[in-house]
């Protein structure tokens, strides 16, 4: 059974999805009306989503999503207002509170089911490069976009609402792969779905993995003062590196798509180090020592031989 994919406004209430209920209505208890805010975030939490979801949609429809994605975004930051869209909070906020408790992170077990029963090493190969994959195609979606509005003067309007959506589907795709390979390592991090979730986010803005002797009580279910400081921070760097997708024709795909990948790996090989350290059991085999008279593996440090 996968770990968790709950959603805000599932509906399910007190019990149902580790929540309270107390975000299914606004204060006041009247039901959201079409257009609030609350309306807006969990649109955009959806279609994240579909964005990222593998091999659900072609190249085309992605791209057809993204530009759906940027104008549910501008919406919401023209509610927001100037202030909060320029310092980073309101960005901030919208993924922790909505896309990041929404991002489905499967267990080990439904991973290696997934995954034709790889596990280890070859499991984690198989999740950095699907993870990278997404992350190229969608740097390469969101240029090819631009390029297509790049000559008309509504891009000067839309092109910060695409940069915020790029960023966000890439920092969904990236907290998905840091939670699972914490499965795939045996470092699975327990507590509730809203502390788990917070764990990833402090665990990806840092670009480190999650230390298992740390109890699930410390992660707690909203995100601290210093936690929403990294997360902003990391997200404004996100935002600033995708504006290489702005270029003229098919440039910015092409560069988009590259520092995504490039971008995703580095993270990978940083969280895989933690974990590997923290997982020994995983960790490859060390490579065999040979006795150069007798060409025989000599056996290991402490194994008996007969």
């Amino acid at each position: 059974m996968a770990r968790t994919k709950w959603n805000r406004t599932g509906g399910k209430g007190a019990g149902g999805d580790g929540r309270d209920g107390r975000d299914e209505q606004p204060p006041g208890g009247e039901p959201a009306e079409p257009g609030t805010e609350l309306e807006r975030s969990a649109e955009v939490g959806e279609l994240v989503t579909r964005i990222m979801a593998e091999g659900e949609t072609d190249d085309k429809g992605r791209a057809k999503l993204l530009g759906r994605l940027s104008a549910a975004l501008a919406r919401s930051a023209r509610a927001a207002g100037a202030k909060g869209v320029a310092g980073g909070r309101w960005i901030t906020d919208l993924f922790a509170n909505e896309i990041a408790p929404r991002i489905p992170v499967r267990d080990r077990a439904t991973l290696i089911a997934h995954y034709n029963g790889l596990t280890g090493e070859e499991l984690a190969e198989a999740l950095v490069r699907n993870a990278a994959n997404g992350t190229t195609t969608v740097g390469a979606a969101g240029g090819a976009l631009a390029a297509v509005q790049f000559t008309a003067p509504p891009l000067l309007l839309t092109a910060p609402a695409q940069i915020a959506a790029e960023s966000v589907v890439v920092a969904a795709i990236e907290v998905k792969l840091l939670g699972e390979l914490h499965e795939v390592y045996g470092v699975p991090v327990g507590g509730t779905p809203l502390q788990r979730t917070s764990g990833y986010l402090v665990s990806w803005a840092k670009k480190r993995g999650i230390d298992p002797l740390q109890g699930t009580q410390t992660f707690a279910v909203a995100l601290g003062a210093a936690a929403k400081t990294a997360l902003r921070k990391r997200l404004m760097r996100l935002m600033g590196r995708h504006l290489t997708t702005l270029g003229p024709y098919l440039t910015g795909a092409v560069a988009g798509g590259a520092l995504n990948r490039t971008g995703t790996l580095s993270l990978a090989r940083a969280i895989r180090h933690d974990l590997r350290m923290r997982a020994p059991s995983v960790t490859p085999a060390p490579t065999p020592v040979i006795d150069g008279a007798t060409g025989r593996e000599l056996p290991a440090e402490g194994e008996r031989t007969d």
